[in-house]
């Protein structure tokens, strides 16, 4: 890799999504060499993806130049590279551009998509974990308006322009009401040679309520929202198969060509650890220091690390701030350590949780606090503007959404890379082309 070797501790940090990217940043790299690998060289604000597959935003709006981040952290190295596995023994981390030797190992991996081992769901549905799965999901959705426009097929349209969404978590929730601004205020203008009423948009939930992490009166006020939005909602329903353009579900059966899949995620652990130490959601069990037990060369930060405590018995959410607070967390672990000081066991503080439904609607909760509406709608769109890396990232996204409030015309809707559903039907469309 090209590394210098220097008479620093080096620490390797797998990933640079919020927890290893908080660490590289938070860490003192005047007494540590930091390594970060990451297959991207880009970091993305996962919580907006539902606007770039909705076309509100474009990519560049939520991701950042990794190496224009750390470029004034000296002692820090970035490289662009797949991680294989790791030899935990010999404190190696393989990669598709060669080994790098470790002193510290920082498994900040995050989360991928979980469907539960329906292969044919995983097969068709379209996720939309990664900024190149939102990109896929926003073609996708053009795409499929363009086509529908020319069918004379009525049932073949109906396939084209309905819309399944399963999980009914934050990002379902707010794919679903993006998808209804959309159909309420932007297709109409886009096409309007289209009958949009055949549009459907269906909110598929296999709890008793959507948003079911949040309060009773935060879910059903969001689910009012949805509604008064022309949303569908379907609780208590279990996505079983898709097959030949139809979902099939315990309750009803949708036939639909988008099948959009935000209920599941689990842990991406690299080759290498344990079985042993592999727990719920396929994620590493970890001390409360986010060691790996046994190893305290190796930690385990964000969404693939299971930290199991008496508040947290299944392990803490899956969440960014999670994500967040773990990385700065170990970032003082290690600069504590320099000093030869002690740190306490990580404590995750609960600062509320937040989802939006649109223009002027949202549910935020706080630990004194629970409320909905436009207020909260500003607080959730205050929170995140800050969250943003990058003044400029910050500007651009604050700019779309002033425009968008007061225009309704969000993003270019352009159609840059087709979507294709495999490289074979990629291969055979540039062949006829």
């Amino acid at each position: 890799m090209n590394i210098p070797t220097i008479d620093l501790p080096r620490v390797v940090v797998i990933g640079a999504g919020f927890a290893g990217l908080k660490l590289a940043r938070q860490i003192n790299s005047n007494h540590y060499q930091v390594v970060l690998v990451d297959k991207n060289n880009y970091h993305t604000f996962q919580p907006l993806l539902y606007q770039v597959a909705s076309a509100g935003l474009e990519p560049d709006s939520i991701a950042y130049p990794i190496r224009k981040i750390l470029r004034r952290k000296p002692n820090t190295y970035y490289r662009m590279a797949e991680v294989e596995g790791v030899e935990l023994n010999q404190k190696l981390v393989n990669t598709n551009i060669g080994k790098i030797k470790y002193d510290y190992l920082v498994i900040a991996t995050g989360a991928g998509n979980n469907f539960f081992g329906n292969k044919t769901i995983e097969e068709n549905a379209v996720p939309m974990k990664s900024l190149v799965e939102a990109l896929d999901l926003r073609s996708k959705i053009l795409q499929n308006f363009e086509i529908a426009l020319n069918t004379h097929d009525l049932k073949e349209r109906e396939r084209l322009t309905n819309f399944v969404i399963v999980g009914a978590g934050p990002t379902g929730v707010e794919l679903a009401g993006a998808l209804a601004e959309l159909k309420n205020k932007i297709l109409p203008k886009d096409f309007p040679d289209l009958d949009l009423r055949m549009m459907k948009i269906h909110l598929i939930e296999a709890a008793p309520r959507i948003l079911s992490a949040m309060n009773e009166k935060s879910s059903s006020k969001a689910k009012t929202y949805l509604k008064n939005l022309g949303v569908h909602i379907w609780e208590n329903t279990k996505v079983e198969d898709y097959i030949e353009g139809t979902v099939h579900t315990s309750n009803e059966d949708f036939y639909s060509d988008n099948l959009i899949w935000a209920a599941g995620v689990k842990g991406q652990i690299p080759k290498g650890i344990d079985a042993s130490n592999i727990g719920r959601g396929n994620r590493v069990k970890v001390n409360g220091y986010c060691q790996l037990p046994g190893d305290e060369s190796v930690f385990v930060v964000g969404d693939v690390a299971l930290v199991e405590s008496e508040a947290y018995p299944n392990g803490h959410p899956m969440m960014g701030s999670v994500a967040m607070q773990q990385g700065a967390y170990l970032a003082h672990f290690f600069n504590r350590k320099l000093k030869n000081k002690s740190v306490q066991p990580f404590e995750y503080n609960d600062k509320g949780s937040m989802a939006t439904v649109g223009k002027n609607r949202a549910v935020v909760e706080t630990k004194g606090f629970k409320f909905q509406g436009i207020f909260a709608w500003f607080v959730w769109m205050f929170v995140h503007l800050m969250l943003l890396v990058g003044f400029r990232n910050r500007v651009v996204v604050f700019v779309n959404w002033m425009w968008n409030y007061f225009k309704y015309n969000n993003g270019l809707r352009l159609i840059i890379r087709p979507y294709y559903k495999s490289k074979r039907e990629e291969k055979k469309n540039k062949n006829a082309a």
